[in-house]
């Protein structure tokens, strides 16, 4: 069978948010509401400065209400609400105010730290004045001053809200309603970032001062055995962006930081950088050299770290020949480099790891780049 041959990246197609799923089938039900017409297609503007046409899967009548519903096409990102059914239920109440909720399959929240505030539907702020915005325009193109009632359902966001992080930020019972430009651009990490932003945000409104930064699930359940006094909200995924973990770390004063991840990862760290993606930029080899230096390895084998394929493979040369003192020293420089990158404040530990679990070394308490006594200090 022929190999699937991966896009590349500038043919890929963008696609919509749930935000502006929610506005365009709150347009249509409104629509049916004031007419009586059933309406096939909408048109609504996105933040992002451009017009959008959506088709609708349904209209019901329901009572005094009306619910329209569209498939959410995100393109070729991979968003776990990619052709999920988002629909919207429209009706006329007493007054003039417009009115929003969340139904069946939208989160609620439930703790402090959100855009959202406790208690109310997981409608982040853009899409709600999208959905305010598109009732008062189009009761004001029909002539019309009346209340509205907007609620906007998933069906199946209970089901979908496992494979996100909205239980451990306290979002329970579906998904969110999110996004701030309209579109979903492919591969997108504006949306990871956020979700890393809003976890710190999550854990520092709750009281928690000691918060482990992991870099996938791997390494999170490492570390939630390393830490198992911790509540659930203290471990964040920072996946490749730990510069941006360690930024909103500091912003909200977290005094104490922990990183846990494995040799390749935090390899790059040790050396100063602070977004590790494979192809952010290459292990340095020589650094790797260098610090197995300090820590007493021969010339010879110093030239077996230079010579080495990945840091994996450093790393099993320094076991095999009993340096697992460069391990702790690998830490310790992961802690000099987020202590620098955060200008200080902040209490350091690192803990690396192998593929298997097995701890390979640690750093841990450092709050002072001069704790560090070795090259680059």
């Amino acid at each position: 069978m022929e190999k699937r041959k991966k896009k590349d990246p500038k043919d890929m197609r963008s696609g919509y948010t749930t935000g502006a799923c929610a506005t365009a089938t709150t347009k249509a039900a409104l629509i049916a509401l004031l007419t009586g017409e059933e309406q096939e297609t909408v048109t609504i503007f996105l933040p992002v400065g451009k017009y959008a046409t959506f088709t609708m899967e349904h209209t019901v009548h329901v009572g005094d209400a009306v619910r329209c519903g569209t498939i959410k096409d995100a393109g070729d990102d991979p968003d776990v609400t990619h052709l999920a059914l988002i629909e919207s239920t429209v009706s006329f109440i007493d007054g003039e105010d417009v009115v929003l909720d969340g139904g069946i399959g939208v989160g609620r929240v439930t703790k402090p730290g959100l855009p959202v505030p406790v208690g109310e539907a997981a409608i982040n702020p853009v899409p709600r004045k999208m959905l305010h915005e598109v009732v008062n325009e189009t009761l004001a193109q029909f002539g019309v001053k009346r209340g509205v009632k907007v609620v906007i359902s998933v069906p199946t966001g209970e089901e979908l809200a496992k494979k996100t992080l909205n239980g451990r930020l306290g979002i329970l019972g579906g998904i969110s309603i999110l996004g701030t430009r309209g579109t979903v651009v492919p591969f997108s990490s504006a949306a990871y970032m956020a979700s890393i932003s809003e976890a710190v945000s999550v854990a520092h409104a709750a009281g928690q001062q000691h918060l482990v930064l992991t870099t996938g699930g791997r390494s999170e359940r490492y570390a939630m055995a390393l830490f198992p006094e911790l509540a659930e909200e203290c471990f964040i995924e920072m996946g490749d962006f730990v510069g941006h973990a360690l930024k909103h770390c500091k912003k909200h004063d977290i005094k104490k930081v922990t990183l846990v991840g494995m040799m390749g990862k935090f390899s790059k760290v040790a050396q100063g950088v602070m977004m590790v993606h494979s192809k952010s930029a290459p292990i340095d080899f020589n650094f790797l050299a260098e610090l197995a230096g300090d820590v007493g390895v021969p010339e010879n084998l110093q030239d077996e770290v230079r010579a080495a394929n990945t840091a994996s493979h450093v790393g099993e040369i320094m076991s095999e020949h009993g340096y697992d003192i460069f391990f702790n020293h690998l830490c310790e420089a992961c802690c000099y480099s987020a202590i620098h990158h955060t200008g200080g404040g902040i209490e350091l530990s690192t803990f690396i790891y192998s593929m298997k679990g097995e701890q390979l070394g640690r750093a841990e308490n450092i709050d002072n780049i001069d704790q560090i006594d070795w090259h680059r200090g």
